[in-house]
């Protein structure tokens, strides 16, 4: 609800389509630079991205930053201008602007060549050309599958998966879901986690093995290098850590995790108006939810503070901080908020 209300991607999602006897993986990833961290992990995931701009309103802030991050890792973008059959599009103009923006980020001579579509992404077709009646989507599938390189995977050698996402699932527990960059995984295998370090976080068993079909995760028995899934059986495996076989000793490299920029304080609400709002009041309440949060939610902090009823939480910015507390809200918790405080550290 919170992303339909604020019109922005919190949280990446992933999808998989056939296509021509083709799988194709898709994921959505934030773009504001609160999530920072989970944009370059997201994106080192994939071989190629789809950069979806408003016929109208054009590039917006949050597309520069996220675009910076896929041309730095090399990746090759299709440009898609959505909403062409808006009555104020600008197609044209919204294409130069972009031109500028790619320029402007330093794009190399490949991904300054890129294809352009035109789509209404609520009607359900995209075109080359402005002139041609839209019908489908087959022509993004098939620039897709022209433009994007297939991934440059090995399946003989040891399983080694990079976790980039985590979730927390009431009947499996914890569930990681990332990329197979070598190998196959099969259900039950032994496996281990290791940090970027090399060093070992624990070791365990692949009880669980998902892929995605649609918006659904569809069980598996195995799954090959280039395949993007979901696992269960490891405790303390999180964002970053490498999934892998026993005999593999060097992890995948990834992003490390952006530490907390911005700091709040929540405690219990001992105003007079105390237990208006909301059922969920008490400290311990409070203290269980944050805490579940940052299980699941790598770039928030919880620490306990000097007062015995707040608890000071740390995260990338204001909006990020903000969904949470509006999350929490929503949910029947009550609590009091203090003003935001930079993080400062000596380097």
């Amino acid at each position: 609800d919170l992303e339909k209300e604020r019109g922005i991607t919190i949280l990446a999602k992933c999808t998989s389509i056939q296509w021509e006897g083709t799988r194709i993986n898709i994921v959505d990833t934030p773009g504001h630079a609160d999530f920072g961290g989970e944009v370059e992990r997201v994106l080192s995931m994939v071989d190629g991205v789809i950069l979806l701009v408003d016929a109208a309103e054009g590039p917006m802030p949050q597309t520069k930053f996220v675009l910076s991050k896929a041309l730095k890792q090399g990746l090759r973008p299709i440009v898609v201008v959505n909403k062409a059959d808006r009555p104020d599009a600008r197609a044209d103009e919204v294409v130069n602007e972009v031109f500028d923006l790619f320029v402007a980020l330093e794009a190399n001579d490949q991904q300054l060549d890129f294809p352009i579509l035109y789509a209404s992404g609520r009607d359900g077709w995209c075109v080359e050309e402005l002139t041609q009646k839209g019908e489908n989507l087959k022509p993004l599938l098939n620039k897709i599958m022209a433009h994007v390189p297939a991934p440059d995977v090995d399946v003989h050698v040891p399983f080694a998966m990079l976790v980039t996402l985590l979730e927390s699932d009431p009947y499996l527990g914890r569930v990681l879901t990332g990329r197979v960059y070598s190998g196959k995984a099969t259900l039950n295998m032994p496996v281990k986690a290791i940090n970027l370090k090399g060093e070992l976080v624990e070791s365990g068993r692949l009880t669980k093995l998902q892929s995605f079909a649609g918006v659904q995760r569809v069980p598996v028995t195995e799954a090959m290098a280039g395949d993007i899934i979901s696992i269960a059986g490891m405790e303390e495996a999180s964002v970053a850590d490498t999934i892998c076989d026993p005999a593999v000793t060097q992890p995948v490299a990834s992003t490390p995790i952006d530490p907390p920029t911005m700091a709040i304080t929540l405690g219990v609400n001992d105003s007079p108006f105390a237990g208006q709002e909301g059922s969920k009041v008490t400290s311990r309440m409070i203290r269980d939810r944050l805490l579940a949060e940052a299980e699941t939610n790598v770039a928030i902090t919880v620490n306990e503070t000097e007062g015995r009823d707040a608890y000071e939480v740390g995260g990338r910015g204001e909006l990020q901080l903000g969904v949470l507390i509006e999350t929490m809200r929503r949910e029947g918790y009550e609590f009091q908020v203090s003003r935001p405080e930079v993080i400062t550290r000596l380097v």
